[in-house]
């Protein structure tokens, strides 16, 4: 009987020296991360990371995703700030419960493995952790032919940080009367790309490298500004006993993030003339005709932030947002309410 044809893992469509090459591009990445904390080296099964200096620690985690902007890299070649919105999501998800970030892994699954590809996208993911000040410890790269389009990849992270237990943000001291402060957006974040894609390439036709009326920056620029990490101002007024609680306006908007940190019986007014619409939204709301109510609950609508605070350290909070060059607008108030959790004026 004659033998088969040697077929080897490359065959099938997996290829182990690629990723070799993409695990080197990753290691230095890592390693320029790397925290006193950190026990372990890229390439051990699990990382290790100790816990120094804490009292009564609460690990905070969180777990997410770049969702369909990933689209926009695939379209543009542009692959160096995706990893960077993925780090500062997953941050400020476990800033606004006070916790402070201690090490970061990522998932990053491809049909085709293309190492500088993969090396892009670790570099902005650690930059992101970098600028965070946190460590970047492992994650995974799969190969996976036949499961992804050509050319496309998909990318998740996982965070973990700590916060002692008395300092947890919970929003449970929160009362009517407590004044909402807005921390601006830089542009749609990682979220409401689905219906972007579609109005802006489907129904109005546009090429990434088109500039619409009233845009500074084409399409391109625009939807891959990266996402903005707020760590530093919730950490710096948390520390200061100024905050309440902080509600991250990911996706749903204003509209369902907002009713998140507060306590049963209240509700956000929001004052929709307090600050100006960046043109990105009023641009997709003019092509798509969206009713409000989608407008809300879709796109962060230039509030990447909403801040719960007490009037009467209003002004202590503004002085030292003012001091860290951070812009901010109060934004409306906590109101006792049967009816709705966001009431908008």
């Amino acid at each position: 009987m004659a033998l088969p044809t040697r077929i080897r893992y490359r065959d099938a469509g997996v290829n182990i020296d690629e990723a070799d090459r993409a695990v080197d591009f990753i290691r230095g990445h890592a390693r320029s991360t790397f925290q006193p904390g950190v026990l372990t080296d890229i390439g051990s099964f699990g990382g290790g990371y100790q816990l120094r200096g804490w009292k009564s620690p609460v690990l905070i985690s969180s777990a997410d995703g770049v969702g369909t902007k990933l689209k926009i890299a695939f379209l543009t070649g542009r692959h160096d700030t995706i990893g960077e919105d993925l780090v500062n999501h997953c941050v400020n998800d476990i800033a606004v419960q006070g916790a402070v970030p201690l090490f970061f892994l990522d998932y990053f699954a491809v049909g085709k493995l293309d190492a500088a590809v993969a090396g892009q996208v670790v570099s902005g993911i650690a930059r992101g952790c970098r600028n965070n000040l946190c460590a970047l410890i492992g994650g995974e790269t799969a190969e996976m032919p036949g499961l992804y389009v050509s050319g496309e990849y998909d990318l998740a992270g996982f965070i973990v940080g700590a916060t002692e237990r008395r300092r947890m943000l919970t929003g449970a001291s929160i009362r009517a009367g407590d004044i909402l402060v807005g921390l601006p957006s830089n542009g749609l974040h990682t979220n409401g790309y689905s219906l972007a894609r579609k109005l802006l390439f489907d129904v109005a036709s546009y090429s990434v490298n088109d500039r619409p009326p009233d845009w500074p920056t084409s399409i391109a620029d625009e939807l891959l500004k990266v996402h903005r990490s707020y760590l530093k101002p919730l950490t710096t007024l948390h520390d200061a006993g100024l905050l309440k609680g902080a509600a991250h306006i990911t996706g749903g908007g204003i509209t369902e993030n907002t009713p998140r940190i507060l306590p049963k019986g209240l509700a956000a007014e929001i004052h929709t003339s307090s600050w100006t619409i960046p043109p990105v939204f009023e641009t997709l709301r003019s092509i798509g005709n969206i009713p409000a109510a989608d407008y809300r609950r879709t796109f962060n609508l230039g509030i990447g932030m909403i801040l719960a605070i007490s009037p009467r350290k209003l002004s202590k909070a503004s002085a030292l947002l003012d001091k860290l060059g951070e812009p901010h607008s109060v934004i409306g108030a906590v109101v006792p309410s049967a009816r709705g959790r966001v009431l908008y004026r």
